[in-house]
């Protein structure tokens, strides 16, 4: 059996003010065609299929898209809530979705033998069991409790996830012992484990007062299916457990990485081999740094670059020159009637130096983190401190982000 492990598409994203809705559509094609090629089975999407939990029009069309095509190909698909999902959204879908070979798990269930599935080969015969884990919330493993500390929430909470891990254990190695087959035992997770390296882009998840998840805490699963992070990457030295990353650059910090899928292949009981698939780049983006001098040459070369037809997404970081107040007017003068749009203008100054703004900033091209860490800038204080704030307050998207859905 081959399984593709993806996570964190963020349908709906808007880039800066850029839709994202033709490198979305581009990415369903190439996913059908790998489908295709390699004999693909089954489909983990683990979570944060949307970027908002009240996605636009065009972003339910993809995602329905992406269920009915997978149908079409005989294709399994397994669809995680995430932190930036709607439990709601997800859920309105859900039976309906079911019929066309699509399993969606939108939040911890009430009866967590839901969670268990069934993955099928090609001939219909049982290949593996799926602990289908999405993002986890306080309130779905725990009560709250007065007169907790940080501290004791953070370890009541850890260890709730956990306990909820082994029941989900537990259960797939009785139904393999019914069934009476080899058969791996695989599981999904939508959130921060201790060690992963993320990015400007991923919205960090405070769950009560949970930072990072303990990896040694997981049961002996064969191979654990993350998302959240968006850089692909093992955790912790083990290669059984994986984030696969997000299969389009979200943001300008992460333009250095391979965006890819993961390609998981069984026999009998065993994980035989795990390969990326590299995706490709459906929309061209560059981060360039240096003076006025030095950008007159750099510019005309990350252009000259890309393909025929396409339009390069350029964040600028000017050096040197910052003490001029007509960087807009310069920086837009070298881009005129070239295939290129001017997303980000930044001096850089120092790190508090603020994005000078390309075009009028509205609120709705900022995030809400966003929103606050240029707030944050103004202020004088010390680290420790700015981050007890930045944690606070994500605890208070997160609060009102569950009131919404």
């Amino acid at each position: 059996m081959r399984i593709l492990h993806t996570s964190d598409w963020h349908l709906g994203q808007h880039f800066m003010g850029r839709s994202r809705q033709a490198e979305h559509q581009a990415l369903i094609d190439w996913l059908l065609l790998q489908v295709t090629q390699q004999a693909i089975d089954a489909v983990l999407l683990a979570g944060d299929i949307f970027d908002t939990g009240a996605p636009p029009s065009y972003a339910r069309e993809l995602y329905n898209q992406l269920v009915v095509r997978l149908h079409e190909a005989g294709c399994q698909l397994v669809l995680l809530g995430g932190n930036h999902d709607s439990v709601a959204t997800l859920e309105e879908s859900r039976p309906l979705l079911a019929y066309l070979g699509c399993t969606v798990v939108p939040a911890v269930a009430d009866d967590i033998s839901r969670q268990l599935l069934t993955l099928c080969d090609q001939d219909g015969q049982p290949a593996a069991l799926l602990c289908a884990v999405p993002f986890i919330r306080a309130r779905d493993v725990l009560q709250s409790q007065a007169g907790q500390s940080a501290e004791e929430k953070q370890q009541g909470l850890q260890q709730a996830i956990a306990a909820h891990y082994q029941a989900l254990y537990q259960l797939a190695v009785q139904e393999r012992s019914r069934l009476g087959l080899p058969l791996p035992i695989l599981a999904t997770g939508h959130l921060t484990t201790v060690g992963a390296s993320s990015s400007e882009s991923v919205r960090e998840i405070y769950v009560g007062a949970l930072d990072a998840f303990p990896t040694n805490v997981f049961p002996p699963f064969d191979y654990i299916a993350l998302g959240h992070i968006h850089r692909p990457q093992m955790v912790a030295g083990q290669a059984h457990v994986r984030y696969s990353g997000s299969p389009l650059a979200l943001s300008f910090d992460e333009l250095g990485q391979s965006k890819q899928m993961l390609l998981l292949e069984l026999a009998g009981a065993a994980i035989t081999g795990i390969s990326p698939l590299a995706v490709p780049c459906f929309q061209p983006l560059c981060s360039l740094r240096g003076t006025l001098a030095q950008l007159q040459r750099s510019i005309p070369a990350a252009i000259a670059a890309i393909d025929q037809g396409q339009v390069l997404w350029l964040e600028v970081v000017v050096e040197g020159d910052d003490y001029l107040s007509d960087l807009q007017t310069r920086i837009q003068g070298m881009l005129d009637g070239q295939p290129a749009e001017l997303l980000r203008l930044r001096r850089a100054r120092s790190q508090q130096s603020a994005t000078l703004q390309v075009e009028r900033s509205t609120l709705d091209e900022l995030s809400p983190q966003e929103v606050f860490e240029r707030r944050l800038e103004l202020e004088e204080m010390d680290d420790a401190l700015a981050a007890q704030l930045r944690q606070r307050y994500q605890q208070v998207l997160m609060a009102l982000q569950e009131e919404q859905a």
